[in-house]
């Protein structure tokens, strides 16, 4: 089958994004707290992409951003979805008091912004990547358990299933043998979506200065150091802005192309 040129744009810059953030400290020109430079200095053969407000190599940091954004947003989003499946799911297959409980957890969870939610939780613990993991993945899991509750209602009341419990097989075998394939196509998409977020939601929390703390880097937090440059017409903090754009964009091409295809390849076995 041959790939739309949006899912191959999509892979090639994701793939790009996963290669820079796995292999950043051999890529990386410069350490990454290595003022080499002056302030905002424009592009040399030094400085790629110049430097920023207190004269690190702004191409190196992008590089450090990259590893430590993919790897929160990444981890976050698995956790997320671990969690809240396996809950949408749970509520789902049993239904009656454990489904309630569970629903009602989560409307109650979901009825403040998770951004008030993190910022209260993040200014009495302590700022670690641990710890944003955690509270990050906990409030994204109750939309994937939404999700996932939705879905696995639909499927539970199948035949397939019916004759597993019949059979006499536990809950969890019919979550994993039963509902999760064939769930597989909504949460695949759905996962790109709330990686995307989670991305987003780091950067938000650096940028109000509750996310990766110094010396680490991310973008959202490289947009915060170099805010004041803008005014001066300079470009540091636009080009972590750009990253977070391309890496949100190559995601969604190809969570689109693989919910397409599932979808597609689902449609021709009906048939």
């Amino acid at each position: 089958m041959r790939l739309p040129l949006s899912a191959l744009i999509g892979l090639v810059l994701t793939g790009s994004f996963l290669f820079i953030a796995v292999f950043g400290h051999w890529i990386a020109p410069w350490p990454i707290d290595d003022s080499s430079g002056g302030q905002w200095e424009g592009m040399s053969a030094a400085h790629w992409l110049g430097t920023d407000t207190i004269g690190r190599d702004i191409l190196s940091r992008l590089i450090y951003g990259a590893q430590i954004t993919i790897f929160v947003a990444l981890a976050s989003s698995i956790l997320a979805f671990s969690l809240g499946a396996f809950l949408g799911f749970l509520a789902a297959v049993k239904g009656g008091w454990i489904d309630q409980i569970l629903s009602r957890v989560v409307d109650l969870i979901m009825a403040v912004p998770s951004l008030i939610v993190a910022l209260v939780m993040l200014s009495v613990l302590p700022l670690n990547l641990t710890v944003l993991i955690l509270v990050m993945g906990i409030l994204d899991s109750t939309r994937v358990f939404r999700l996932s509750r939705a879905v696995a209602v639909d499927i539970a009341v199948m035949d397939y299933v019916e004759a597993a419990k019949l059979r006499g097989e536990k809950g969890t075998w019919v979550i994993f043998r039963e509902i999760l394939p064939n769930a597989l196509s909504p949460l695949v998409a759905e996962f790109g979506l709330r990686f995307i977020f989670a991305v987003l939601f780091i950067s938000t929390l650096s940028f109000l200065g509750l996310g990766v703390q110094p010396p680490l880097a991310d973008w959202g937090g490289m947009v915060k150091e170099n805010k004041d440059g803008l005014i001066y017409g300079k470009s540091a903090a636009l080009l972590p802005a750009a990253a977070i754009a391309a890496l949100a964009i190559s995601v969604n091409l190809v969570a689109d192309w693989i919910l397409t295809r599932t979808s597609s390849l689902k449609g021709g076995r009906g048939g």
